[in-house]
């Protein structure tokens, strides 16, 4: 009867990992709810802000704008009828002067004349009258400027200058200059400001409701697999999930399924590793438990079977330390790779002094023991491990072998890799078989391999070591034929 078994990590390991992966997939959750909230509520905000700003910002322009069109349309007007009247060349006019006051009047302002040697024949203030002014904008427009326009922002006022042109020579002889306070622009834009900032709340306070909901409602179905991982966790339940919410979230649950596939099948070769290894060392010693009470059954008991039993024990005691031998090289094997002593190696020598070695259990049953080396090999292994490895493919190739056939093992190299392959003459493995021989504890012929003493583990052993040295092993078998294996590794060995 064949037996399929394989090992894996342990249950607290995959927990652990379980664990690791829920306790991240449930603080990336709550971080990306957190982003998103906070990116609704920047994208919300963003706009409202600027909407204050540019709402007043234009707000006042715009009434600056019509304020100045409005004064410089009246100033215009008077401005004719003084340089009709002569007012700037010292004749009194008081339809001139009425219109000065009413034009101040209509504004809240000031109006002040100005004639050709910068004196002031005009203030409609009355305190500033036979002074005289010189300023930029007064110079501007003697020099041919229509008219000059200074907002102060901070002290709330409109100052205009405008030229008074004689109607016949088109000559700059006077200047009218108006001061017209804005308190009335200022105290509007305030007034819109106070009523584009309750709207700003009434915005925000929206936007966050709507953030809020929509984070919760976009990061919804990733806590199902947070759930999930839960579950998991603690044996709840081992359902896969389905999410087709968002092409992310499906990604996501097809390779939470895969996971949770794998460790499923991690979790039953465990359980049927325990359970070999558990039969596999309670059988030599349940054989020896059976011959030691026999022993003690019978009274004055042949030396010859006393001799016979304990020789029966000797072998069962052979057989358990081999198990556990190759069990702990297991153990080594399943190490990182920090465990490796590399070193250079001539790889010739070493495969010689496993013939050697090996020469003597071939001879005892007539196999012809063959090594064919093409070039000298030097390469950087660890010699013990692959030394176990090569020996277990050599051995397997004599102990598996029909009475008076060969073994033989051919060794070559180019330029990256080197390569070892083990040919014999033996019975064979059939092809439903070959892609289990490496599993622990597998046995083609379980009731040979307890005869000749193996223990299941032997090419378990040496797939580790191959790839420990980030090599490739292949079997090429046809039943009743021989059996093939290819060794490939490389030359340099990589962290």
């Amino acid at each position: 009867m064949i037996k399929k078994t394989a090992a894996s990590s342990s249950r607290r390991e995959e927990e652990s990992v379980i664990s690791g992966i829920r306790d991240w997939a449930g603080k990336y959750f709550k971080s990306l709810q957190a982003r998103i909230f906070f990116l609704f509520i920047l994208v919300g905000l963003i706009p409202i802000l600027l909407m204050k700003y540019v709402i007043l910002e234009n707000y006042e322009t715009q009434g600056v704008e019509q304020k100045k069109r409005l004064i410089q349309n009246q100033c215009q007007q008077i401005a004719q009828e003084v340089s009709t009247s002569s007012y700037v060349r010292g004749k009194a006019s008081r339809l001139v002067d009425s219109e000065l006051v009413q034009l101040a009047n209509l504004f809240s302002g000031r109006v002040i004349i100005v004639n050709s040697n910068f004196r002031i024949i005009r203030d409609t203030y009355g305190i500033d009258e036979d002074k005289y002014i010189i300023s930029e904008e007064v110079l501007q427009s003697f020099l041919g400027k229509n008219s000059t326009t200074n907002y102060n922002k901070g002290y709330r006022f409109l100052e205009m200058t405008l030229p008074i042109r004689n109607e016949d020579t088109g000559e700059v002889e006077g200047i009218m200059i108006i001061s017209v306070p804005t308190a009335d622009v200022n105290d509007a834009s305030e007034a819109l400001g106070n009523t584009v900032l309750i709207l700003q709340i009434i915005l925000t306070v929206l936007i966050c409701a709507v953030a809020f909901y929509m984070s919760h409602s976009l990061t919804k179905p990733f806590s199902k697999i947070t759930r999930s991982l839960e579950a998991v966790r603690d044996g709840v339940s081992e359902e896969t999930i389905s999410i087709p919410d968002y092409t992310e979230t499906k990604l996501l649950a097809e390779a939470y399924n895969r996971m949770l596939q794998r460790m499923k099948i991690q979790e039953d070769s465990r359980q049927e590793f325990v359970s070999n290894v558990s039969h596999e060392l309670k059988t030599p010693i349940t054989s020896m438990k059976v011959l030691a009470d026999s022993l003690l059954a019978q009274d004055n008991v042949p030396v010859e079977l006393y001799k016979e039993f304990m020789g029966d024990i000797a072998e069962e005691i052979d057989r358990e330390n081999k198990i556990i031998s190759d069990l702990l090289s297991l153990v080594k094997m399943d190490r990182k790779s920090s465990d490796v002593n590399i070193r250079e190696t001539n790889i010739n020598q070493l495969i010689e002094l496993i013939l050697k070695r090996l020469r003597p259990i071939a001879a005892q049953r007539k196999i012809e023991l063959v090594l064919e080396s093409f070039k000298p090999i030097i390469a950087e292994v660890d010699e013990t491990k692959l030394t176990l490895a090569l020996s277990n493919l050599i051995e397997n190739g004599i102990k598996y072998n029909n009475a008076e056939g060969w073994v033989h093992v051919s060794l070559n190299v180019d330029s990256k890799y080197f390569f070892v392959k083990v040919e014999d003459s033996g019975m064979g493995i059939p092809e439903e078989d070959q892609e289990h021989i490496f599993e622990r504890f597998y046995r083609v012929d379980k009731s040979h391999s307890r005869e000749i003493g193996g223990t299941g583990l032997g090419l378990a052993i040496t797939r580790s070591a191959v790839l420990m040295h980030h090599g490739a092993i292949k079997v090429y078998s046809k039943e009743g034929e021989g059996t093939t294996f290819t060794v490939r590794i490389p030359l340099k060995y990589v962290e």
